[in-house]
């Protein structure tokens, strides 16, 4: 048995943090990120790992960094055997680590080294790629870095979105953590593991507003990943290019790619079929089925085209480029560390 310190904010830990409760191990406490302040000053609901926690009557802690000496004096009261880290939101410094004595394993949300960083489920649906999965790492300072101590893959599903995705790969993540464990308690600090091949690190950054713009230039099988992976935030939106008015920004709410030979400009309104808006790319087309303008609520595109007047011929633009600037990751696998 292993006394462990879960470090926790977002949902995709949940699954694990909920299976190491009803181990054998004793869970000593929860650090989590500080609450969010919402407008008028009003703080946002618990994190889904601190609602977990209290539900348990864990003890909850939410250091502005895990890294301060005030956070180090919690730690060291509990005089942990191991940290376990999760979607928490901060780095753990080489001290911070040596706080627990087999030191800190973390779940990842990728096939490192693949998609080190922030968004690794988005970044590989948006690149297309075929598979995913997870990855236990035994900590080092260096983000998404130590050796691997276990795996699991999945394949990813051509209509599955981000949220759908993530919360798979959370339940998938369950037996690796428990298998990781047993490793660090039969091994002791050094357990088997394997190290990652600096060559096939890919970086992962954090989403942006601007990368839900969607660019018509680019294939329909590349714009519905985009659309797919960009799921619940930014989501992605476009711009109706209004002749003699201000474009209309519309955020996609559904949408389908349509198999087309049809030659016809990227962004262009190619036609109107069974009440949706038919919008050419470089290849292929994308059906747009609900969409929700600028200040108005959601809507079916049949009832975009009765309300507005949109018709074939007119274009679809982009404004806010998708990924401008020198943090702009190639289309696959990722950008190069």
């Amino acid at each position: 048995m292993l006394r462990i310190v879960m470090m926790g904010t977002g949902p995709f830990a949940v699954p694990s943090f909920r299976r190491l409760l009803d181990s054998e191990h004793e869970v000593l406490a929860l650090l989590t990120q500080p609450p969010r302040v919402l407008r008028g000053n009003r703080q946002a609901p618990p994190s889904p790992m601190r609602a977990v926690a209290e539900e348990a009557n864990l003890p909850v802690h939410w250091p502005e960094s895990v890294n301060t000496p005030e956070a180090h004096e919690i730690l060291k009261g509990y005089d942990a055997d191991l940290f376990v880290v999760c979607d928490y939101g901060q780095i753990l410094s080489a001290e911070s680590l040596s706080l627990a004595k087999l030191g800190g394993i973390n779940l990842h949300g990728s096939l490192l080294p693949k998609y080190r960083g922030a968004a690794p489920v988005n970044w590989a649906m948006y690149n297309g790629d075929p598979e995913t999965g997870v990855t236990v790492i035994h900590m080092t300072p260096k983000l998404d870095g130590g050796p691997i101590l276990a795996i699991a893959k999945t394949p990813i599903d051509a209509d599955e979105d981000a949220v759908e995705l993530e919360e798979r790969l959370s339940q998938l993540g369950v037996d690796p953590v428990i298998d990781s464990i047993a490793l660090l308690e039969e091994n002791g600090i050094n357990p088997p593991g394997e190290l990652q091949d600096a060559a096939q690190v890919t970086k992962a950054r954090r989403l942006r507003k601007e990368d839900g713009d969607l660019p018509w230039a680019r294939t329909a099988a590349e714009i519905y990943n985009q659309h797919r992976a960009f799921q619940p935030w930014p989501g992605t939106f476009t711009h109706w290019l209004r002749e003699g008015a201000k474009p209309l920004r519309l955020i996609v709410k559904r949408m389908t790619p349509v198999a087309s030979d049809a030659h016809v400009a990227p962004g262009q309104i190619a036609s109107v079929q069974d009440g949706r808006l038919i919008v050419a790319t470089k290849s292929g087309q994308i059906a747009l089925e609900e969409v929700q303008p600028a200040g108005k609520r959601v809507m079916q595109a049949a009832e975009f085209l009765n309300g507005y007047g949109i018709r074939p011929g007119q274009s679809f633009g982009s404004f806010e480029p998708l990924l401008g600037g020198d943090a702009a990751p190639p289309a696959t696998p990722g950008n190069r560390s």
